[in-house]
């Protein structure tokens, strides 16, 4: 009867310690698997501003909410890159000479083969010539697949959710917003309930969002993440 008592202790104890264990433990794993996770999908959501970003100075302003087009974007489009040689100088400057007036002078001369007035104004070396160059050459790492923009890391085929907003201000000027973002069940549904469930109540009482997120459609934020 000593012995079955014993062993029923021992066996309280062993459950009692894998208890505390994981009270600990739980958290922790928790929280290491969560910034692991968040550290890839804040990685892909700058990645989409940035596309975006360019998007927009390609489109008068305007984004897109549709990731095929985005990708489509990423794929093909070329930016302008002005190439600089030469600077005006203080005199230049002060004499009215602008970068505009002597493009285009520079641009007459080269149709009519008159250089008389480049000469005059003493810009023979001042070059501004435009080059177009593939934006997956311009914002991106080489290697960057842009097939993966949509997808969420670790959410298991997921897809970021992504909008945007077209309104104007009260000054009449145009306001163009986007945001992308991605709840916390997508990433980190498949950790310890109780945990997931902390933390989405804690954001709740904070009134902050449940996930993470760039850009806002609700009010202007400079594209900022909601992590920085």
């Amino acid at each position: 009867m000593k012995t079955v008592i014993n062993l029923v202790l021992a066996a309280c104890v062993v459950a009692l310690v894998y208890i505390c264990y994981g009270s600990i433990m739980g958290p922790i794993n928790f929280d290491e698997a969560k910034k692991e996770r968040e550290k890839a999908i804040i990685a892909r959501l700058i990645d989409i501003r940035k596309a975006q970003q360019e998007y927009r100075t390609m489109h008068n302003g305007a984004y897109t909410a549709d990731f095929d087009s985005l990708i489509a974007f990423v794929k093909t489009a070329k930016l302008p890159f002005i190439m600089k040689v030469g600077s005006l100088t203080d005199d230049q400057l002060n004499n009215g000479m602008t970068e505009k007036k002597a493009m285009e002078l520079i641009n007459k001369a080269k149709k009519t083969g008159n250089w008389k007035d480049v000469e005059k104004e003493g810009l023979q070396n001042f070059r501004r010539d435009t080059m177009w160059v593939a934006v997956m050459d311009t914002i991106f790492a080489k290697g960057f697949n842009p097939d993966s923009l949509a997808y969420v890391p670790f959410g298991n085929g997921s897809k970021f959710e992504m909008a945007i907003r077209k309104d104007t201000t009260k000054s009449g000027a145009p306001l163009n917003l986007f945001q992308a973002q991605v709840a916390y069940d997508v990433y980190l549904g498949d950790l310890d309930a109780q945990q997931l469930a902390n933390l989405k109540d804690m954001q709740n009482k904070l009134g902050k969002y449940c996930g993470l997120k760039v850009g806002d459609i609700e009010q202007p934020n400079n594209n900022a993440g909601n992590w920085e």
